[in-house]
């Protein structure tokens, strides 16, 4: 894994690489006592990236650092890296095809094909359609581009970790939602626990606590309530390395709990977050990571593509 190892170099890189093509996105300081939480918590507000998460870091980066053939770009997506490579491709001049898995809300497929790529829709979750745009690459010669599995894209994401370390200097604890571990790895690639790192997981997508606990990414099960972002059957390599290193623990959160956070938020400060983007909040309103008093908790809140009338009633 020598070759893949990612770390500040790649992401400062990445930062300078894709400047001009991505949002640096705000903060909001909530303050002391913000969901009857004992410190000050502050949100990173991924969700008003381009497209709607924090994707178009990574799609920029390998796009921008690779040579891409006349066939164009492919990928497989439960939507936000579909979006995010639609409009970096479309951006840049390039053709792009994306596999969109059946389980993934209507509203992420059409936005893609929206944004001017070719999209097939595929019966099952991010896997399946996974196994098929390789297929496909295979035949067309077109780029691949893995949602959370090249060092470029978790190089992209790390600079959510370098704008935050500028943003919230004094941040004790900064909670990031896990899938295939792409956001995760580029933040813990960056602070290199300087910060601590704490990863948050659905218990019914536990690639990364599975990985841990094998000594090495696993097939698992998944599904649940955010499966359509944080599902998958594996967690990836490069990122189960660095949260091996850098990251102190991963939690766990029910389907209830990222349910109850995505309300609070809308409820409470007015934000609309996807399943996804909520269960790094969740963690701590249901008490997964407890923070201690005068602790500042950074939130990563890293995507709004999703039914905002199944929150806001």
């Amino acid at each position: 894994m020598a070759d893949l190892r990612i770390g500040r170099g790649e992401v400062l890189a990445a930062r300078e690489r894709i400047d001009g093509y991505v949002r640096r996105t705000p903060v909001l300081e909530l303050g002391h006592g913000a969901f009857g939480l004992p410190g000050p918590v502050t949100l990173k507000l991924e969700l008003t990236q381009y497209t709607g998460s924090f994707k178009p870091r990574g799609a920029f980066n390998k796009l921008l650092a690779s040579e891409v053939p006349g066939a164009g770009v492919i990928a497989a997506s439960g939507g936000n890296f579909g979006l995010a490579v639609a409009h970096a491709a479309r951006t840049l001049g390039h053709r792009a095809e994306i596999f969109v898995p059946s389980n993934s809300p209507k509203v992420k497929a059409e936005r893609i094909r929206a944004l001017g790529a070719e999209v097939t829709i595929v019966d099952g979750y991010y896997d399946e359609a996974l196994d098929a745009s390789r297929g496909r690459a295979e035949e067309s010669g077109a780029l691949e581009m893995h949602a959370y599995d090249q060092p470029e894209i978790v190089a992209g994401q790390g600079t959510v970790g370098a704008e935050l370390a500028e943003q919230i200097p004094d941040a004790d604890t900064v909670l990031v939602a896990i899938g295939g571990g792409g956001l995760i790895g580029g933040i813990g690639a960056w602070y290199e626990g300087r910060t601590r790192v704490i990863g948050v997981e659905p218990e019914t997508s536990t690639s990364m606590t599975s990985a841990i606990a094998a000594g090495g990414p696993v097939d698992v099960t998944y599904g649940g309530y955010a499966a359509d972002s944080l599902g998958t059957r594996r967690a990836g390599e490069i990122a189960f390395e660095i949260v091996s290193e850098h990251v102190e623990r991963v939690v766990l959160v029910s389907d209830d709990a990222i349910r109850d956070a995505q309300r609070r938020l809308w409820q409470e400060v007015r934000i609309f977050a996807e399943p996804g983007g909520a269960t790094s909040l969740a963690a701590l309103l249901s008490g997964a990571y407890g923070t201690e008093p005068g602790e500042h908790a950074a939130v990563v809140v890293c995507g709004a593509n999703g039914d905002l009338e199944a929150v806001a009633g």
